[in-house]
Parts: structure tokens; C-alpha cells; sequence
């Protein structure tokens, strides 16, 4: 391979990483607009993927995703909108227990608290490559939605660095992935989608648990990080 197609297939991936990471952050962040759903749906958005199609839970994400837009083709129902904010207070504010913990430091105490060690670690990296959340100190930073984002961010920087043709610059950016990916969102993200799959009500959020995973495992994949000991997705 000649390094145009080298450079072709770097600014591919990453701009596949760019969209998709950025989308499943929001979708996992964000309030559930009615108006921005019904986009999503509009567009059919969920018809492919531009990164991480060859996962077998990509596809199966994909399916119920698929299914879900098209049982709501015709206009989102206030019945079905209802459906997935119900679904998302059981799942990740809860009504006593929450279900499936969308923050990393959950997953490492046993007293389930946030704001703990992971969160600073985070923030750090955030801070490293030019990211505040917009709810900082009052929300914690280890949000499943803000970490998938991050990934998105740093796939732009990437971008950037393919397009000004620093290869220092754009290695760093693949060892940052590397490294918070194999630090952060392996640790833990694999977790949290068996339980989304696991108590989810709705083919949205069972999907949407599919396809974090299927494009975590394709990440994991396009970068080969070392894992740590004893931990897989």
C-alpha cells in the first residue's frame, strides 16, 4: 500500500469516528428532543454506519435501531417518546437503584459513588485536549456520552492532523485513543452495555447498547491496544 492509500484509509476511519462516536454521544448525553429524534428518523440515520459495520453487534444494533425508526417512519408519537424517556430515568437516573450507571466511577467502588477517582482522571483528559464539559463540577465528567464524545473529538483532531500532514502530531492523537480507550471506556463500557441490554425496554436503548459496543470492539481492533490484565471487551 502506497502512503496516498495509507493516508486515504487514516482520514477515512477517522472521519467515520468523528460521525458515529459523535452521534452515540449525543444521543446518550442529551435530552431526548422530539424534534432532533424525529430528524434522526427523517434522515435514516440508522440504515448504516460510517465506521465498524463488520462487527456482528454493530449489525445487530443496527437491526433494532433500523426497526425502531421505521415503527415511528410516519411521525414520532408523544406514545413513543414517552416510551424512551421512561426507559431512560429507569436506566440511568432511577427510581432507587439506577439499573445501568452511566458514569465510569460507579463501576470501581462499592458504595456506587461518582465523583470519584475515574472522574478526575477524565477531566485531565478532557482538559489535555482542549475539552470542558458545559456541566463541569456540577455533573460528573466520566458520562458514558461525554467519553464516547471525547473519542469523536480527538478523531477530529486527527483529521486535522492528517490534513496538515503532521505524522508527530497525528501519532500522538492515535496514542491518546489508544490510551484512554484501554485506561477508560474498556474498563468499563462493556459493563454498562450488559446492563442497558440487559434491563432496557425499548429496541432504541437495546440497540444503541449493540452498536457502543460493536464500534468499541472496532476501535479496540483498528488500534490494537494492549489491554489491561484480566479485562476484555
Amino acid at each position: 500500500m502506497n502512503q496516498n492509500d495509507t493516508f486515504m484509509d487514516w482520514a477515512t476511519t477517522m472521519m467515520g469516528e468523528k460521525l458515529l462516536f459523535g452521534l452515540l454521544g449525543k444521543i446518550l448525553y442529551a435530552d431526548l428532543d422530539k424534534t432532533w429524534l424525529q430528524s434522526l428518523i427523517d434522515e435514516d440515520v440508522f440504515a448504516e454506519v460510517p465506521f465498524g459495520a463488520a462487527q456482528s453487534d454493530t449489525a445487530s444494533g443496527l437491526e433494532l435501531l433500523h426497526k425502531w425508526s421505521q415503527e415511528n417512519s410516519s411521525c414520532l408519537s408523544d406514545e413513543s417518546l414517552n416510551a424512551l424517556r421512561a426507559d431512560y430515568v429507569r436506566l440511568f437516573v432511577g427510581i432507587g437503584r439506577v439499573l445501568a450507571p452511566p458514569w465510569e466511577s460507579v463501576y470501581f467502588n462499592d458504595g456506587r459513588m461518582v465523583f470519584q477517582e475515574q472522574t478526575l482522571q477524565v477531566r485531565e483528559w478532557f482538559r489535555r485536549f482542549g475539552v470542558e464539559t458545559e456541566k463541569l463540577h456540577r455533573e460528573p465528567d466520566d458520562h458514558i456520552g461525554l467519553e464516547l464524545s471525547f473519542i469523536s473529538h480527538l478523531a477530529m483532531l486527527g483529521l486535522q492532523a492528517l490534513d496538515e500532514k503532521d505524522d508527530t502530531k497525528f501519532e500522538q492523537i492515535l496514542k491518546a485513543q489508544r490510551q484512554f480507550i484501554t485506561e477508560h471506556l474498556q474498563r468499563w463500557a462493556p459493563n454498562w452495555c450488559k446492563l442497558v441490554e440487559e434491563n432496557a425496554k425499548t429496541d432504541f436503548y437495546r440497540g444503541l447498547a449493540k452498536l457502543v459496543r460493536g464500534t468499541l470492539f472496532s476501535l479496540a481492533d483498528n488500534l490494537e491496544p494492549q489491554l489491561p490484565e484480566g479485562k476484555q471487551l
